[in-house]
């Protein structure tokens, strides 16, 4: 069961960008994963190109190894790019492993520790609370969804005093709060942007 190809797909959903990775072993095992990206994802085929070279031919199998092989071979620190390929490789190989044996690979991690796992529904466009709080409705009523992940921000936070970012933040999950019931949950997703203040 040895890695033979590595091959990505890029598409896109709505607008953002998604990059799937499926490596194939020579005896036929698929496994995939998403590669995480919000960037420049057309550099994905050349570096999963890349990390092919390195790990063709290599027992898939050998999880901790390829991903320890793919970390110590750089000659530098990898950036986010490399980062989110070789975790993409990991996970692939993870679910060619437990296609391999027939199970899970959750059992191979040591098996399940919950039956149920809650989900969030991201709402990255809602423009104002009002429009928020119907989506929020629509998808509570037709799917269940209590928990919803927003992106927070309402001005340009590269361009603005954070002080003034931070304090529209505020009051806008305050008046999100106020429009929904307590019981829902809300989280906000930073972006990797929260800066010092100035």
């Amino acid at each position: 069961m040895k890695i033979d190809r590595l091959t990505t797909y890029l598409q896109r959903v709505g607008d953002r960008p998604r990059v799937l990775l499926r490596i194939t072993t020579d005896d036929g095992i698929d496994g995939w994963a998403e590669i995480y990206n919000h960037g420049p994802d057309l550099a994905y085929p050349a570096i999963i190109d890349f990390i092919a070279d390195q790990v063709s031919g290599i027992d898939a199998s050998r999880v901790a190894f390829v991903n320890q092989l793919l970390h110590q071979s750089a000659r530098f620190p990898q950036g986010a790019l490399g980062l989110a390929a070789v975790a993409a490789v990991d996970h692939a190989l993870w679910d060619i492993a437990a296609k391999a044996v027939g199970v899970p690979v959750y059992q191979l991690l040591g098996g399940s520790v919950r039956d149920r796992v809650r989900v969030y529904a991201g709402l990255y466009s809602a423009p104002d609370v009002r429009e928020l709080r119907d989506r929020t409705a629509e998808l509570n009523a037709t799917l269940g969804v209590d928990a919803f992940k927003l992106s927070p921000y309402r001005r340009d936070l590269h361009r603005s005093r954070f002080g003034l970012v931070a304090r529209e933040l505020g009051d806008w999950f305050a008046d999100i709060r106020a429009e929904h019931p307590d019981e829902w949950e809300f989280a906000f997703d930073a972006h990797g942007c929260l800066w010092e203040p100035r």
